[in-house]
């Protein structure tokens, strides 16, 4: 008698939903593929200290295939997807043709620039460990040419970060902290901590995900720790030597972007309805409207939660959705309904600084150290290997007590620093998790 062939589950991105997928499809009778542009799952979360020289990028990156190595029925692919033939039921990726009974399409988000697109080669977004290591080296770069080049020192220790929610805040303290802190007792013909932080916010607030007093709180600590804070702000114009707000400018060689983001092209390839930011209209069992047997979940899905509003692009909800969808595909595989997807929102965590977080979970609202420690078990928790536990656990404990970060290091492209053109080029194509 011959056996019956098992589902075939191909799943395009190894961010928090795809992985959290995969990993539950791997306990049950499916043939699972899971395919991604990099070998590595990432924790997108602390790409900003690998940013500012806190964390070493192999801290917040572990191996795709060391993830599944004991699980035979999960196979990794090393490829960058081009389309989706949803009337074929395939996958196109580089010349392959990788066949599909149910498809998970968790391709993320990348940066997006609000109709300026020539902004990119001078603000630079945080969604790649390659942006990471970009920024640490721009960062400490322009420290170093600031002792070296008296006539640029103001402009290269000008550093403006775009956007006001959790990475621009996140960003700003950490290289507030690492200029005024770190970096102050270790040149001599400079003062790093004159260098002046600017975060620009076109909002009446920052991180306006939170409640309007950890708004504040967070607004408070910045200027504490001697950053500018511009609400009501919007950016008009950027390039090689600065940025623009309406008649004012400020002469910088470094401009980080978090100002927002955008889905990748997936409803382009699969012809879906999809709104102003290209995440894909689906149904409440994350499933494409007319076709049950692809979902899309994460960034690069439109899915509203209690009171309408779209669900934020934040990992516990990647998790969630990814974990959600495997048991659909369970039970449609066993002839069984099951439920609307519906998060479960556990609270939200920023951090700002090496010693003050703020934390808003559910009526409870927290700031100060007992909100960074929080912050800090919660980010180790969700780090997908134990080595990366231990050491991330390890280097913040020193780092803390110490006030030292141990991975300030300017790594050379190609025999030099790469440049803003060559890292333009670079990241064409592939900004934050997008598989185009």
């Amino acid at each position: 008698m011959p056996s019956i062939r098992p589902p075939r589950v191909v799943i395009i991105g190894a961010g928090f939903g795809g992985l959290s997928a995969a990993k539950s499809l791997a306990k049950g009778p499916f043939n699972v593929v899971l395919i991604d542009r990099y070998n590595y799952h990432m924790f997108q979360p602390l790409l900003y200290q690998v940013a500012t020289a806190e964390l070493s990028p192999a801290d917040i990156a572990f191996p795709i295939r060391t993830v599944f190595r004991r699980k035979p029925n999960v196979s990794v692919m090393l490829a960058t997807v081009s389309a989706i033939d949803a009337e074929r039921n395939e996958v196109v990726a580089e010349g392959h043709r990788i066949p599909f009974d149910y498809l998970i399409v968790a391709t993320g988000a990348r940066q997006a620039y609000f109709g300026h697109n020539d902004w990119a080669q001078h603000a630079i977004g945080l969604k790649t460990i390659g942006d990471a290591v970009y920024l640490r080296n721009r960062i400490l770069l322009a420290f170093e040419r600031a002792e070296t080049e008296p006539e640029e020192r103001r402009r290269l220790l000008n550093f403006v970060v775009v956007g006001g929610g959790a990475t621009g805040v996140e960003l700003t303290g950490a290289i507030a902290e690492l200029a005024k802190r770190t970096l102050a007792p270790d040149f001599r013909t400079i003062n790093p901590s004159s260098a002046r932080i600017v975060l620009v916010e076109a909002g009446p607030r920052l991180l306006r995900q939170f409640d309007e007093s950890i708004s504040r709180s967070a607004q408070r600590t910045l200027e504490q720790l001697g950053a500018e804070v511009r609400l009501g702000t919007a950016v008009t114009g950027c390039d090689e030597a600065g940025i623009a707000m309406g008649a004012e400018r400020i002469e910088t060689r470094t401009i980080m972007w978090s100002a927002g983001v955008e889905a990748s092209p997936a409803g382009r390839w699969l012809g879906a309805e999809t709104d102003r930011a290209g995440r894909v209209k689906v149904k409440p069992d994350l499933s494409l409207p007319g076709r049950p047997h692809i979902f899309v979940l994460g960034d690069t899905a439109l899915v509203h939660g209690v009171g309408g509003e779209p669900l934020p692009g934040v990992a516990p909800v990647a998790k969630q959705q990814g974990t959600y969808v495997a048991r659909v595909i369970a039970a449609r595989a066993g002839g069984q309904p099951i439920a609307p997807f519906e998060y479960r929102d556990f609270g939200m965590l920023a951090t700002i600084g090496r010693s003050h977080a703020v934390a808003q979970l559910g009526h409870v609202k927290l700031s100060g150290l007992l909100a960074w420690v929080l912050w800090c078990f919660a980010h180790i928790y969700f780090l997908i290997g134990f080595r990366s536990r231990l050491f991330v656990m390890l280097n913040w404990a020193w780092n803390f007590l110490s006030s030292r970060r141990g991975a300030r290091l300017i790594i050379a492209m190609g025999g030099a620093p790469m440049t803003d053109m060559e890292h333009a080029e670079d990241r064409s194509g592939r900004t934050g998790r997008e598989r185009a």
